[in-house]
């Protein structure tokens, strides 16, 4: 276990890593298909690559509160 302490933006980066990672993966499920010749995808599957922009804006958003604490807590 860690005996770092948590600082704030932490929680969003994690969690925008695992939707990028999502993402990545169902991004490449749905290209597969289409360079094999294989039946193609429901449009559900297109609609889960639309997770991966989304997990690096969550990730940036941490990224960004981050360096914000990071910032007050140096001019305090």
């Amino acid at each position: 276990m860690s005996t770092e302490t948590s600082k704030p933006g932490d929680a969003l980066v994690r969690a925008g890593a695992v939707v990028f990672i999502v993402g990545a993966v169902a991004t490449v499920a749905t290209f597969v298909p289409l360079f094999l010749d294989l039946t193609r995808l429901p449009t559900a599957a297109y609609w889960l690559s639309m997770l991966m922009p989304a997990g690096f804006l969550v990730a940036l958003l941490g990224l960004l509160r981050a360096a914000r604490a990071q910032r007050r807590h140096t001019a305090a």
